[in-house]
């Protein structure tokens, strides 16, 4: 298929304007000419990630995570960085990443929907499109009032995870809940000022956690690999709906830590 028919609907459904100011999105190595046929989708483009794309036979990267986030000042070997944008040219690989304008139109609606919120609204607001507000991270209200350990089970099992990590004592019960994906610490007075009782997130560091709780939060750190890596099996399943003559891959899933 053409190249830009996919740039088009990306744009068309995520488009950058809807990303925050530092964030860097979009056709980030490649050009918007020629064909494509087989699209590779990971969370982040590590070197192993990239080789088990050409492995693949890819011709386009999508990830959620941008590879570039600053200004390159050299593209060489001796960079984790360099090596990579060589790679993708040598290979011929298109690369396009969008984060937080996927975190605003596709990530807070996902997570909401599979943690069963209802009466959902932003945790915070960052984008307008007409009179539909939408933002980073979600509020709405549990499927029922449960534990905060119930409450830990139910991401759990949302998010496909083998452990979460809770600040708050589990037998207390909650059912206003916040979430953010990915990392969320600087949305903690977010959650607090809109009443909500557990915050689900990742990146929780020791004295966010415990001051959180002393504030009447409860936190569930599910992590950030672990709340954003359904950003692939997501992007597989609505590309394959939009065109299906594309051959589409996620990379392995792989957890960038190991618990010993």
């Amino acid at each position: 298929m053409i190249k830009k028919e996919l740039l088009s609907y990306l744009e068309e459904h995520y488009p950058c304007s809807a990303a925050e100011g530092w964030d860097n999105v979009g056709l980030l190595v490649g050009d918007a000419e020629g064909e494509i046929h087989h699209v590779f989708l990971a969370l982040d483009l590590t070197e192993p990630v990239l080789a088990e794309a050409i492995a693949c036979g890819a011709d386009f990267i999508l990830t959620h995570h941008p590879m570039i986030f600053s200004g390159v000042k050299r593209i060489n070997h001796k960079t984790f960085e360099g090596r990579k944008i060589l790679s993708l040219i040598r290979n011929g690989i298109t690369y396009y990443a969008m984060h937080t304008n996927y975190d605003v139109l596709g990530m807070a609606h996902i997570s909401s929907e599979r943690m069963g919120l209802k009466e959902v609204q932003p945790l915070e607001a960052t984008y307008e499109d007409g009179e539909d507000v939408q933002g980073i991270g979600s509020v709405g209200t549990l499927p029922e009032k449960m534990t905060l350990r119930a409450c830990a089970e139910l991401v759990k099992k949302a998010f496909d995870l083998p452990e979460v990590r809770v600040f708050g004592n589990l037998d207390k019960e909650v059912v206003r809940a916040a979430m953010c994906t990915g990392s969320g610490k600087s949305m903690i007075k977010n959650a607090l000022g809109m009443g909500a009782e557990v915050y689900i997130t990742g990146d929780i560091d020791h004295h966010s956690g415990i001051d959180a709780v002393a504030d009447g939060l409860c936190i569930i750190d599910a992590g950030h690999y672990g709340t954003e890596y359904m950003f692939m099996e997501e992007m597989e399943k609505e590309l394959a709906a939009a065109f299906p003559e594309l051959k589409l891959t996620c990379a392995g899933i792989k957890f960038p830590y190991t618990m010993i």
